[in-house]
């Protein structure tokens, strides 16, 4: 049986992220999704999710491509294979030949795992979803709390 991993925001669920669950659970037996919690968004991004973190899980627990979801902690790719022992891992092409992937790739491969890269969802991302509704609630006069 081949485990597959992938993880992600999963902000404002979008046709980017179905993709990518789509074609990752084409290539395995079992996919294992990670969502970032809320914590992890603020340390490594700077920002905040619009919708919580328990929230996003359900909303990725309920796509019929993924067969678990787990809450994800750290960044350290090495860490959650330690837990999970994934066969394959799948990243958007965004990330594709960066020293940090490259370096994690080196990793992972010692262990047996392989990184597939997915063509990256030009034109929709949660970031553009968020600046879209930001105009729009400006032009409405609209000030969020």
């Amino acid at each position: 049986m081949k485990i597959g991993y992938t993880t992600g925001v999963f902000d404002l669920f979008h046709i980017g992220h179905l993709n990518l669950l789509r074609n990752a659970r084409a290539l395995c037996d079992r996919l294992i999704v990670g969502v970032t919690t809320d914590e992890l968004i603020v340390a490594e991004k700077h920002k905040t999710a619009v919708i919580p973190h328990v929230e996003r899980m359900e909303i990725v627990r309920s796509i019929r491509y993924v067969d678990a979801v787990v809450a994800q902690h750290t960044m350290d790719k090495m860490e959650l294979w330690e837990r999970l022992r994934f066969d394959v891992m799948f990243v958007g092409d965004d990330w594709y030949n960066s020293p940090r992937w490259q370096e994690l790739e080196a990793n992972l491969a010692e262990v047996g795992v392989k990184v597939v890269y997915f063509p990256y969802t030009t034109g929709t991302s949660s970031t553009l979803i968020n600046e879209v509704l930001e105009d729009r609630r400006n032009q409405r006069g609209i000030h969020l709390v």
